[in-house]
């Protein structure tokens, strides 16, 4: 885990014990923000749900959290990137249930109603997953 500023983690996701890694980092940069424990927990749900992805579909990859704070507005970063196979069909992967594993299909979905924004980009050889949490007015 690097830390590249006072409120800036990254990491690689390569074992499973890294995403445990991951959703700490970003519940200790909600904590330091100042966000509440349920905003604390559905931030590392969230995190914990992606990483997993990218480590079971994707192959691994790295993950990088960045909290800002200006006057009573306050903004955790998320980007989750992967080097695998892409996402076939995004589409059908937003829905809840669906799965080309042998899971409950609610990692994406799920993790999409626990913040505020989440945008995906996927392709060939890389999907990344930005997940966005404010509170407090705009930064």
């Amino acid at each position: 885990m690097i830390m590249t500023g006072p409120e800036t983690v990254r990491m690689a996701l390569l074992r499973p014990e890294d995403i445990v890694r991951a959703r700490q980092a970003g519940r200790d940069v909600a904590s330091r923000l100042g966000f509440g424990m349920a905003d604390q927990t559905r931030l590392a749900t969230a995190i914990s749900e992606i990483a997993r992805n990218a480590l079971h579909y994707g192959g691994g990859g790295s993950c990088e959290i960045a909290g800002t704070m200006e006057g009573t507005s306050r903004e955790i970063r998320v980007s989750i990137v992967d080097h695998g196979p892409g996402i076939p069909n995004l589409e059908q992967a937003m829905q809840p249930g669906f799965s080309t594993g042998h899971s409950l299909g609610m990692g994406l979905p799920g993790a999409r109603k626990l913040v505020d924004l989440m945008t995906v980009e996927t392709g060939p050889g890389l999907t990344r997953i930005d997940l966005v949490m404010r509170r407090g007015g705009r930064v």
